[in-house]
């Protein structure tokens, strides 16, 4: 399985180049289309960073105009991170690249073996980390709220 996961992470890392990020930001961005403006330690346990590294992360995407920053409504410290219409636009970009590559990774595999293959790695994902979401383009195409 580890050589598996190189080698998809290893495709992974060159299709999200081309579209100017990487993985790290595409999990970031991921989420923030997810969750309506999760903590920045929040993004880093997600992208399995730690949060200074994620500091520097939202930092380059903010000034690349992909996520904006905003003040909290209750006031303090805290900001809100949301994806602007660029880094949506980056995202769904990103998107098809990734469902491109999967496409050619499970195009040997009948539809029944898929949706096992699916539950099973998510099972997997869940019994190491609790909580753990899936990334299929079901969860990545949806549309963060208005």
């Amino acid at each position: 399985m580890f050589r598996l996961e190189r080698r998809i992470r290893a495709c992974l890392d060159e299709a999200l180049a081309r579209h100017g990020l990487t993985t790290t930001e595409y999990m970031a961005l991921s989420e923030l289309r997810l969750r309506d403006a999760p903590s920045s330690a929040d993004l880093a346990r997600i992208a399995f960073v730690t949060p200074q590294a994620m500091n520097l992360v939202i930092r380059d995407l903010e000034q690349r105009g992909l996520i904006r920053r905003d003040p909290h409504p209750r006031g303090g410290r805290a900001l809100r991170t949301r994806l602007t219409p660029k880094g949506l636009s980056t995202l769904r970009r990103c998107d098809r690249s990734l469902d491109s590559i999967e496409a050619v990774m499970l195009a040997g595999i009948d539809d029944l073996d898929r949706t096992t293959l699916a539950e099973t790695l998510t099972l997997c994902a869940r019994a190491i980390h609790p909580g753990t979401r899936a990334l299929t383009p079901a969860l990545r195409s949806k549309e963060p709220p208005p």
